[in-house]
């Protein structure tokens, strides 16, 4: 088995090197990162696995701080050993013989362990704040890093920022001779940023560029099953939701009440699996998120999407008849007879008035509509949980791990955002599904079951075309 391509992370103290880890590990607990200078003092590993077989080891090694002192202690240890100043030593001699001094042990120690582990890599990254201007410190960063013998890539880091010096980055660089650049923003990384990365790497590392083209396809595979599987689990939630109906066993006003109030938390524990199963593919966790934006509340949904200011608040608005009489029932469809509240309010039986209008006339309308009388959820409200599910789908997938900052307003829960079912009608799997009770309980029997996940990947397959629509 051939051995894993090693690279090294280094550079300043607080580019984001940390981040940068975060980001291609997909880890948002990865190692720490502060504000304070220094953070990382060790020399921390992360490994990526391919079928199981680790193809690369990425170290995060520990800010470089006094480069204009070790520089000058370097060239003053030359000196000393050749007797003129100037040597023509090679870079590695150099930097194992400072290495194996008391300066190492001592006054540069962690300058010593970004040195140690270098000569130990294949190549490695250096990381640059894009923010920052180009100092001597940073040339002389550049300068021991490269004597280290190994492909050194600068990576210009928080490139999104409002303002940067990537020009006078540009030009230091390519004055050292280093033309190999690549831009990544560990924050908010661009949609091909990592095979821009690992492209550059393995123009670097002709050897070991079967090796990253290999992770590559893999990263690459990973997110298509990722969003697949994302997109079915909203897809279930969707069905179940629309299947869901709950019989109503009398006509008072107050089992009413109370059937919808079940069938409400019914589905805000169904859709709270749904958000925690999201945070889990991609990787994120509660505290990831502000709670104004999406809302949530340690993973769970602050505004009860049932509400008739929520659904205000996303752009959305009952109509008259069924969906406005309904809630009545706060976004629950009552069937009587089997009719809903649209059909009957079309035959003259106006319920818009909601609940208060069910108490006035709900015994009278009850008695002449005979049958059983179920609730279910009212399409707007299928169409508002599908909507809601999408954007969060969406912030996740373009937010890069390394991230400090919660998910911003405007992320999600945006006034402006469309419906995603924008056509005023579900589509044909949830239109089904309204029919078949039975969907709405997972594993409820082979006969039960029957359509039931090719219905949920065919919604997928739908809600996906019009994602990549809109996207276009």
């Amino acid at each position: 088995m051939s051995a894993p391509l090693k690279i090294s992370v280094a550079g300043h103290t607080n580019t984001g090197k940390t981040s940068l880890l975060r980001t291609l590990t997909r880890d948002a607990r990865f190692g720490e990162v502060s504000a304070r200078s220094g953070t990382t003092r060790h020399v921390e590993a992360a490994r990526l696995l391919v079928d199981g077989k680790v193809l690369l080891e990425l170290y995060d090694t520990p800010g470089i701080e006094e480069s204009i002192d070790l520089l000058a202690a370097l060239d003053d240890q030359a000196a000393g050993e050749t007797g003129r100043p100037g040597s023509r030593e090679d870079g590695p001699t150099r930097i194992n013989r400072f290495l194996a001094s008391e300066l190492a042990a001592h006054r540069f120690e962690q300058e010593a362990k970004v040195l140690r582990q270098l000569l130990r890599s294949d190549a490695a990254l250096y990381v640059i704040d894009a923010r920052d201007p180009v100092l001597a410190k940073h040339r002389d960063e550049l300068e021991i890093l490269r004597m280290c013998g190994v492909p050194l890539l600068p990576l210009l880091n928080f490139v999104s920022a409002g303002t940067t010096n990537e020009a006078a980055w540009r030009d230091m660089l390519a004055g050292l001779g280093l033309h190999a650049i690549v831009r990544f923003d560990t924050v908010t990384p661009a949609q091909d940023g990592e095979q821009l990365l690992y492209t550059k790497l393995a123009s670097l590392l002709d050897s070991h560029s079967q090796t990253l083209h290999d992770l590559l396809r893999s990263h690459q595979e990973d997110a298509r099953q990722r969003h697949s599987s994302a997109l079915e689990s909203i897809a279930t939630l969707l069905i179940e939701t629309a299947a869901l109906r709950m019989r109503v066993p009398a006509t008072d006003a107050d089992d009413l009440t109370r059937g919808i109030a079940r069938l409400n938390e019914d589905v805000k524990k169904r859709e709270q699996r749904c958000v925690e199963q999201l945070l889990s593919l991609y990787r994120f966790y509660p505290d990831d998120i502000e709670t104004a934006a999406l809302p949530l509340v340690d993973g769970r949904w602050e505004q009860d999407l049932f509400d008739p200011y929520t659904l205000q608040a996303m752009g959305i608005k009952l109509g008259g008849g069924a969906a406005a009489g309904a809630a009545a029932g706060l976004g629950i469809d009552l069937m009587v007879g089997g009719m809903t509240l649209g059909v009957a309010a079309a035959t003259g039986a106006l319920l818009g008035g909601g609940l208060q209008t069910l108490r006035h006339y709900g015994s009278s309308l009850l008695g002449k509509l005979t049958g059983e009388k179920n609730l279910r959820i009212d399409d707007t409200i299928v169409n508002a949980l599908a909507t809601r599910q999408v954007q969060l789908l969406t912030a996740l997938e373009q937010r890069g791990h390394a991230a400090q900052h919660r998910l911003a307003q405007g992320s999600l829960a945006d006034d402006q955002a469309p419906l995603l079912f924008s056509d005023g009608q579900l589509p044909g799997q949830l239109r089904e599904a309204r029919s078949r009770p039975e969907w709405a309980q997972p594993g409820a029997g082979l006969l039960g079951d029957a359509g039931r996940q090719p219905a949920i990947e065919a919604l997928a397959e739908h809600m996906d075309s019009l994602l990549t629509d809109r996207a276009n």
